[in-house]
């Protein structure tokens, strides 16, 4: 697991220890290995959000066209995590605060989800009013868990969006664009 690697092309467009309305603005990334899920160690570059099992990474946000794009890691356990909340409050919220209102997760480094109830998901949904939330490149096991909690009436996943395989190969507003299109034909805006 310590050589998973959040995705670090994007980097020259935008860095969120260096964004001054980033939660993680000011971060130092040390070369040492601290962080770890069930005893393995992580790479440093994760962010940690106060889950002990799930991290992420900030790799785009963009307040003018109100959109973020996030790289998550590790395994989503809200069941004895709660680690939506850890999500929500660290993170969602204050990029709320911000104007975001256009989520782009993805999640083929989320290697299991246990759920539990959908509060954390009905209230972020609500959040975003005239935005939306998406997931792509989720594992089949974690989108079947998903559907199971009934975290599609909040997060839009599967179908064409797992067709977005090749979004390291196109730039942040492209990767929007490519989901954007996928969310108006869903919505029919």
């Amino acid at each position: 697991m310590h050589d998973i690697e959040p995705f670090y092309n994007w980097e020259k467009y935008y860095q969120a220890q260096l964004d001054e309305r980033s939660p993680f603005f000011g971060r130092y990334y040390a070369d040492a290995y601290t962080h770890d899920i069930y005893g393995y160690y992580i790479h440093p570059l994760w962010d940690n959000i106060g889950s002990e099992t799930l991290y992420l990474k900030v790799l785009f946000v963009d307040y003018e066209w109100r959109f973020a794009v996030i790289e998550l890691f590790g395994e989503w356990n809200d069941a004895l995590h709660n680690d939506i909340m850890h999500f929500k409050r660290t993170l969602i919220d204050k990029m709320v605060r911000k104007g975001i209102n256009q989520f782009i997760l993805i999640g083929e480094n989320v290697f299991n989800f246990h759920g539990s109830d959908d509060c954390y998901y009905e209230e972020w949904f609500e959040d975003v009013e005239e935005g939306w939330i998406t997931a792509i490149n989720f594992r089949d096991f974690v989108l079947r868990e998903w559907r199971k909690y009934n975290l599609d009436s909040y997060i839009n996943f599967g179908g064409s969006l797992e067709e977005i395989e090749h979004w390291r190969t196109v730039k942040p507003r492209q990767l929007y664009d490519l989901v954007r299109a996928q969310i108006v034909k869903r919505l029919g805006e």
